[in-house]
Parts: C-alpha cells; sequence; structure tokens
C-alpha cells in the first residue's frame, strides 16, 4: 500500500473518530485543557509530538501540489508543535489557555472536513 494512502486512511479515520467522540463527550474537551496547565503532562505531550513529527517527515515528506501536501503539512505541524512545546512550555499554556471552547469545537469541525477530504482520497467514495 502506498505510504500517502495509509497516512490518509489514518488521519482520516483519527481526525472522525476524536470528532465524534468530542461531540458525544464534551467535557473531555475541559479536562484536556485542564491537564494542559500541567507541566509533566505538556512535556509527555511534546515528547509525542516530536516523535509521531519526525517518523511522520521521514516516512512521507512529498512536497507536491495535490492532496498529500495535506498529510506533510500534518508531518510537519506535529513536529514544530512538539518542539515548541518543549521548548516554550510557557508559551503554550498561556496559547491553551486563551482558547476559547467554540474556537475548539470550529476546530474540530475544521479537522472532521479535513478527515472526509482524506479518506474520500484514500477509498475514492467520491470519484472526480
Amino acid at each position: 500500500m502506498d505510504i500517502s494512502i495509509f497516512l490518509a486512511k489514518f488521519w482520516g479515520w483519527f481526525f472522525m473518530l476524536f470528532f465524534i467522540l468530542f461531540m458525544i463527550y464534551p467535557k473531555r474537551i475541559k479536562q484536556m485543557f485542564v491537564f494542559a496547565k500541567d507541566d509533566k503532562f505538556m512535556i509527555i505531550l511534546s515528547i509525542f509530538g516530536i516523535i509521531i513529527g519526525l517518523l511522520h517527515i521521514l516516512a512521507h515528506n512529498f512536497w507536491v501540489k495535490d492532496w498529500r501536501i495535506i498529510i506533510t503539512l500534518f508531518g510537519w505541524f506535529s513536529l514544530s508543535k512538539g518542539i515548541s512545546q518543549f521548548a516554550f512550555p510557557g508559551f503554550a499554556n498561556k496559547w491553551i489557555q486563551n482558547i476559547d471552547f467554540k474556537w475548539f469545537q470550529f476546530l474540530l469541525f475544521l479537522l472532521f472536513i479535513v478527515g472526509l477530504i482524506l479518506l474520500n482520497q484514500a477509498y475514492q467514495w467520491v470519484p472526480y
């Protein structure tokens, strides 16, 4: 299986699943923001972000003008987010505290749409 198709399926299902779970259990969003204030949690989260970002970039670093750029950007975003959280935890905590609950739901909806796009690319549900 092509790595782009594999990662499109992974990220597509990941975004769809988390959108549905957060819509069913909205308390989890608020709990995440409470956990994010803890430095230990932020360090662990940043290490996971760095690992996922590096593995993702090593496996899929295609700078092309089609849907695969979305997958490449997820890898780079994950790596840069992990590094910034690790290097500047105070800035990350301030940023998280300033995020509104409605803004986070809007972001989840956007990721749901991106998940649909990626799953359509992987499974060709709606050919074009």
